[in-house]
């Protein structure tokens, strides 16, 4: 993609919105905010697209933007990162089978990790990304994401218990 070729760049954006926004929605759980998330990492990504060494990584830096993004979102002060639980809307059609029950579950437990803890284990098991792309993507070293995942994976077991199969899978992906 040559520099600033606006047509490639919205077909790129086009191609990896989804994605984009599926990891940004892991990071903040919550579907407007992942939208903004993902529209505002594609400005910056544009904007940075003259100082890019490889733009064959674009989507690469697209998605250390997300991160860095929600990173920063979320240290903001007066950031309330609140959602309202204490009254379940009514089920429309049958009743949620045990597996679906189960995952809300784990994304309950998963959206009240701190948010480096949640874009680490997002970036590490959900996107399947290595250490090292983690880290790249965080922009932080690869110890950090370790320490990261491993924390998060232990708040996880606490608050789930050791019988749930996801975490002992993680925990084992991460060995």
């Amino acid at each position: 993609m040559p520099r600033r070729d606006d047509a490639a760049f919205a077909d790129f954006a086009t191609a990896r919105f989804a994605a984009l926004h599926r990891s940004a929605y892991l990071i903040v759980a919550d579907e407007q905010l992942a939208q903004d998330l993902v529209q505002e990492a594609l400005a910056k990504t544009y904007v940075a697209l003259p100082r890019l060494r490889e733009v064959g990584n674009l989507e690469a830096y697209a998605r250390r933007v997300v991160a860095t993004t929600a990173i920063t979102w979320f240290r903001r002060k007066g950031w309330n990162n609140e959602t309202a639980t204490e009254h379940l809307p009514d089920l429309v059609g049958p009743a949620p089978t045990e597996e679906v029950a189960q995952r809300e579950w784990l994304w309950q437990a998963l959206r009240e990790l701190p948010i480096r803890q949640r874009t680490a284990i997002v970036l590490r098991y959900y996107e399947d990304l290595t250490e090292a792309q983690t880290a790249h993507a965080m922009g932080c070293a690869t110890g950090t994401v370790k320490s990261q995942v491993s924390a998060g994976l232990r708040t996880l077991r606490k608050r789930l218990g050791d019988d749930v199969a996801l975490v002992a899978e993680l925990e084992g992906a991460s060995a």
